[in-house]
């Protein structure tokens, strides 16, 4: 028997690193984000820095399907909660607006200048001002520290009002980090600072899901091993609390490009957002 002790949490969640040519990214991210943005605001179908709070950083951008939209998708950025913003993401509308479905791209304040359940509460203004504007389902997705943000929508102890939350169709974490404490013995910590305080009323994996939850918990087969075990430990903890839970592990898929498939309106990904 050989067992497995992670010594080094810096390195366990370093992505860049370990990814071929990762240096690439977010930088690969801002040019079809910018000529798809650019596109859209040609035809009149996005309206760009949309408030929903009273913070610099409290903006969305709404991308409308032609026609009349079937619903709403909110995607939710990550980067640790510390850096980027809704601007790099632009093109992964694509699919879900090719299905009829407008597409809202929130940021949110960064830590230090917060503390995650400030955001927590940020997003859920943001999901809650769109909603306003868009009129049918609500399907919810975000990446990385954005997929932690977005199951926390729908824990029992969402942010959201019962209006909203009875809307939400589905929600798709992506490599979502649903455990806040093995963060607080990285040196992003330094700049999060979560305590066991906040990690304890932040993590989804550590909570229960509203009533009705339906979640998929999608990570890349080739991301670090910590990521892997972060999503499918939602799913499990979910799946004995009575959500609806699916976990995918997509093959040949690392940290930065298994966001790729929203962009495709026939990928698994977009496919799997849009059920139900």
């Amino acid at each position: 028997m050989i067992y497995h002790r992670i010594t080094d949490w810096d390195e366990a969640y370093a992505n860049g690193a370990n990814i071929p040519q990762g240096d690439r990214w977010p930088q690969a991210w801002v040019e079809p984000a910018k000529a798809f943005r650019d596109r859209l605001a040609t035809d009149g179908r996005a309206r760009l820095g949309i408030a929903y709070g009273d913070a610099p950083r409290n903006r969305f951008d709404l991308f409308m399907p032609q026609g009349d939209a079937k619903g709403l998708v909110v995607f939710v950025h990550g980067g640790f909660w510390l850096r980027l913003d809704r601007s790099f993401w632009s093109h992964l509308a694509a699919g879900p607006l090719a299905h009829g479905h407008a597409v809202a791209m929130p940021s949110y304040t960064l830590c230090p200048d917060i503390r995650i359940g400030g955001i927590v509460r940020e997003i859920g203004s943001a999901v809650e001002a769109a909603a306003g504007m868009v009129a049918g389902p609500i399907r919810l997705t975000g990446h990385s520290a954005g997929g932690h943000l977005v199951s926390r929508m729908i824990c029992a102890n969402s942010p959201l009002p019962d209006a909203v939350r009875s809307r939400i169709a589905n929600t798709v974490s992506i490599s979502g980090v649903n455990d806040l404490r093995p963060m607080m013995v990285t040196a992003m910590n330094e700049t999060l600072k979560i305590d066991q305080a906040e990690a304890r009323a932040e993590s989804p994996s550590l909570l229960e899901p509203m009533a009705g939850a339906r979640i998929a918990c999608w990570v890349g087969a080739a991301e670090r091993s910590e990521f892997v075990r972060q999503n499918a430990l939602l799913a499990n903890a979910w799946t004995g609390l009575g959500a609806e839970t699916l976990a995918v592990e997509e093959p040949d898929r690392h940290h930065f490009n298994v966001i790729d498939g929203l962009a495709d309106p026939a990928h698994p990904l977009t496919q799997t957002l849009l059920t139900g």
